[in-house]
Protein backbone atom coordinates (compact mmCIF):
# COMPACT_ATOMS: atom_id res chain seq x y z
CA UNK A 1 0.00 0.00 0.00
CA UNK A 2 2.80 2.29 1.26
CA UNK A 3 5.74 0.76 -1.48
CA UNK A 4 6.75 1.81 -4.54
CA UNK A 5 5.07 0.80 -7.65
CA UNK A 6 7.10 -0.85 -9.83
CA UNK A 7 7.97 0.09 -12.67
CA UNK A 8 7.16 -0.65 -16.31
CA UNK A 9 9.54 -2.32 -17.84
CA UNK A 10 9.03 -0.21 -21.10
CA UNK A 11 8.72 3.19 -19.29
CA UNK A 12 12.37 4.17 -18.70
CA UNK A 13 15.14 1.12 -18.95
CA UNK A 14 15.59 -0.01 -21.93
CA UNK A 15 15.18 -3.57 -22.72
CA UNK A 16 18.44 -4.62 -23.35
CA UNK A 17 19.10 -6.81 -27.07
CA UNK A 18 21.23 -9.98 -26.70
CA UNK A 19 24.20 -9.14 -28.90
CA UNK A 20 25.24 -10.92 -31.91
CA UNK A 21 27.19 -13.82 -32.21
CA UNK A 22 30.68 -13.10 -34.35
CA UNK A 23 30.93 -14.84 -37.26
CA UNK A 24 33.46 -17.80 -37.32
CA UNK A 25 35.02 -18.68 -40.63
CA UNK A 26 35.16 -22.38 -41.12
CA UNK A 27 38.38 -23.41 -41.41
CA UNK A 28 37.99 -25.74 -44.39
CA UNK A 29 36.63 -23.14 -46.87
CA UNK A 30 38.98 -21.58 -48.98
CA UNK A 31 40.19 -17.77 -49.72
CA UNK A 32 39.66 -18.37 -53.67
CA UNK A 33 43.11 -18.27 -54.50
CA UNK A 34 46.41 -20.51 -53.24
CA UNK A 35 48.95 -18.81 -51.01
CA UNK A 36 52.19 -17.98 -52.96
CA UNK A 37 54.87 -19.83 -51.65
CA UNK A 38 58.37 -18.07 -50.61
CA UNK A 39 60.39 -19.03 -53.19
CA UNK A 40 57.82 -17.51 -55.77
CA UNK A 41 57.55 -14.24 -53.90
CA UNK A 42 61.68 -13.83 -54.00
CA UNK A 43 61.76 -15.26 -57.84
CA UNK A 44 59.20 -11.83 -58.63
CA UNK A 45 60.76 -9.43 -56.92
CA UNK A 46 64.23 -10.45 -58.26
CA UNK A 47 65.19 -8.14 -61.43
CA UNK A 48 68.27 -8.66 -63.55
CA UNK A 49 70.96 -6.64 -63.05
CA UNK A 50 72.59 -6.50 -65.92
CA UNK A 51 69.48 -7.13 -68.86
CA UNK A 52 69.43 -10.33 -71.02
CA UNK A 53 69.85 -8.57 -74.16
CA UNK A 54 72.79 -6.22 -73.97
CA UNK A 55 72.03 -4.87 -77.55
CA UNK A 56 68.23 -4.40 -76.98
CA UNK A 57 69.29 -2.00 -74.06
CA UNK A 58 72.00 -0.21 -75.87
CA UNK A 59 70.20 0.40 -78.61
CA UNK A 60 66.24 1.95 -76.22
CA UNK A 61 69.19 4.01 -74.23
CA UNK A 62 70.36 5.29 -77.15
CA UNK A 63 66.83 5.80 -78.93
CA UNK A 64 66.07 7.99 -75.37
CA UNK A 65 69.49 9.78 -75.27
CA UNK A 66 68.59 11.07 -78.82
CA UNK A 67 64.61 12.04 -78.46
CA UNK A 68 66.10 13.63 -75.28
CA UNK A 69 68.87 15.63 -77.36
CA UNK A 70 66.20 16.55 -79.87
CA UNK A 71 63.43 18.03 -77.42
CA UNK A 72 66.25 19.95 -75.67
CA UNK A 73 67.38 21.50 -79.07
CA UNK A 74 63.91 22.51 -79.74
CA UNK A 75 63.63 24.10 -76.10
CA UNK A 76 66.30 26.16 -77.12
CA UNK A 77 64.68 27.45 -80.25
CA UNK A 78 61.29 27.59 -78.91
CA UNK A 79 61.94 28.35 -75.07
CA UNK A 80 60.02 25.53 -73.80
CA UNK A 81 60.80 25.68 -70.46
CA UNK A 82 60.80 21.92 -69.83
CA UNK A 83 63.36 20.70 -71.59
CA UNK A 84 65.88 23.76 -71.39
CA UNK A 85 68.88 22.76 -69.81
CA UNK A 86 69.95 23.66 -66.12
CA UNK A 87 71.28 26.55 -66.60
CA UNK A 88 68.46 27.99 -68.31
CA UNK A 89 65.66 26.81 -66.29
CA UNK A 90 63.89 29.16 -64.08
CA UNK A 91 62.07 32.31 -64.48
CA UNK A 92 64.55 34.74 -63.11
CA UNK A 93 66.66 33.00 -66.13
CA UNK A 94 64.07 33.84 -68.52
CA UNK A 95 63.30 37.40 -67.36
CA UNK A 96 67.39 38.17 -67.86
CA UNK A 97 67.38 36.60 -71.08
CA UNK A 98 64.01 38.63 -72.21
CA UNK A 99 65.43 41.68 -70.86
CA UNK A 100 68.60 41.75 -73.10
CA UNK A 101 67.05 40.56 -75.88
CA UNK A 102 65.32 43.27 -75.72
CA UNK A 103 68.14 45.80 -75.13
CA UNK A 104 70.80 46.86 -77.53
CA UNK A 105 74.57 46.42 -76.21
CA UNK A 106 77.54 47.03 -77.61
CA UNK A 107 78.82 43.83 -76.07
CA UNK A 108 77.28 41.80 -79.29
CA UNK A 109 79.66 43.91 -81.74
CA UNK A 110 82.58 42.97 -79.58
CA UNK A 111 83.99 39.87 -81.15
CA UNK A 112 83.35 41.21 -84.60
CA UNK A 113 86.00 44.51 -83.27
CA UNK A 114 88.25 42.18 -81.85
CA UNK A 115 88.22 40.42 -85.55
CA UNK A 116 88.51 43.76 -87.22
CA UNK A 117 91.39 44.58 -85.10
CA UNK A 118 93.44 41.09 -85.65
CA UNK A 119 92.78 42.22 -89.10
CA UNK A 120 94.09 45.41 -89.57
CA UNK A 121 97.32 44.45 -87.22
CA UNK A 122 98.17 42.13 -89.67
CA UNK A 123 98.40 44.56 -92.27
CA UNK A 124 99.74 47.44 -90.40
CA UNK A 125 103.39 47.09 -89.32
CA UNK A 126 103.81 47.14 -85.37
CA UNK A 127 106.21 49.66 -85.33
CA UNK A 128 104.15 52.54 -87.64
CA UNK A 129 102.07 55.28 -86.13
CA UNK A 130 98.82 53.97 -87.23
CA UNK A 131 99.37 50.92 -85.15
CA UNK A 132 98.85 53.68 -81.86
CA UNK A 133 95.30 54.50 -83.15
CA UNK A 134 93.98 51.12 -83.56
CA UNK A 135 95.43 50.05 -80.22
CA UNK A 136 93.66 53.11 -79.20
CA UNK A 137 90.53 52.54 -80.75
CA UNK A 138 90.26 48.91 -79.53
CA UNK A 139 90.55 49.81 -76.04
CA UNK A 140 88.03 52.45 -76.54
CA UNK A 141 85.52 49.86 -77.56
CA UNK A 142 86.44 47.86 -75.29
CA UNK A 143 86.08 50.40 -72.32
CA UNK A 144 82.67 50.93 -73.98
CA UNK A 145 81.66 47.60 -74.17
CA UNK A 146 82.55 47.59 -70.02
CA UNK A 147 80.52 50.21 -69.27
CA UNK A 148 77.39 49.33 -71.14
CA UNK A 149 77.39 46.00 -69.77
CA UNK A 150 78.07 47.41 -66.42
CA UNK A 151 75.06 49.71 -66.76
CA UNK A 152 73.30 46.75 -68.07
CA UNK A 153 74.07 44.31 -65.04
CA UNK A 154 72.64 47.23 -62.69
CA UNK A 155 69.54 47.69 -64.59
CA UNK A 156 68.69 44.02 -64.50
CA UNK A 157 69.72 43.24 -60.50
CA UNK A 158 66.78 46.30 -59.97
CA UNK A 159 64.28 44.56 -62.16
CA UNK A 160 64.44 41.47 -60.80
CA UNK A 161 64.65 42.72 -56.99
CA UNK A 162 61.85 44.81 -58.14
CA UNK A 163 59.73 41.70 -59.24
CA UNK A 164 61.00 38.16 -57.79
CA UNK A 165 62.49 40.20 -54.24
CA UNK A 166 65.46 38.45 -53.97
CA UNK A 167 67.92 37.83 -56.92
CA UNK A 168 69.16 34.24 -57.63
CA UNK A 169 72.58 33.88 -57.56
CA UNK A 170 74.39 34.13 -60.55
CA UNK A 171 71.20 35.17 -62.59
CA UNK A 172 72.77 38.91 -63.57
CA UNK A 173 76.28 37.18 -64.85
CA UNK A 174 74.43 35.14 -66.39
CA UNK A 175 72.70 37.86 -68.61
CA UNK A 176 75.63 40.35 -69.16
CA UNK A 177 77.47 37.24 -70.70
CA UNK A 178 74.28 36.84 -72.65
CA UNK A 179 74.61 40.71 -73.26
CA UNK A 180 78.20 39.65 -74.90
CA UNK A 181 76.74 37.46 -77.27
CA UNK A 182 75.61 38.24 -81.13
CA UNK A 183 71.91 38.19 -80.93
CA UNK A 184 71.56 35.89 -83.58
CA UNK A 185 73.73 33.43 -82.68
CA UNK A 186 72.41 33.70 -78.70
CA UNK A 187 70.62 30.32 -77.16
CA UNK A 188 67.86 29.98 -76.30
CA UNK A 189 67.04 31.85 -78.87
CA UNK A 190 65.77 35.55 -78.31
CA UNK A 191 61.84 35.41 -77.92
CA UNK A 192 61.51 39.11 -77.77
CA UNK A 193 61.56 41.80 -80.37
CA UNK A 194 64.39 45.25 -79.61
CA UNK A 195 62.12 47.25 -77.27
CA UNK A 196 60.13 44.43 -75.90
CA UNK A 197 60.96 44.15 -72.08
CA UNK A 198 59.94 41.99 -69.90
CA UNK A 199 57.04 43.03 -67.29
Amino acid sequence: MFGRKKEEPGSQDAIEQPAEAPVIRDPQAGKGAPTPKRKEREAARKRPLVPTDRKASKEAERAAMQDQRLKMRQALDTGDEKYLPLRDKGPQKRFARDFVDARFTLGEYLMFGALVFVLISLAVPSTSEQMIYVLGGFWVMFLAVFVDVFILSRQLRKRLANKFGEVERGTVWYGSMRALQFRKLRLPKPQVKRGQYPS
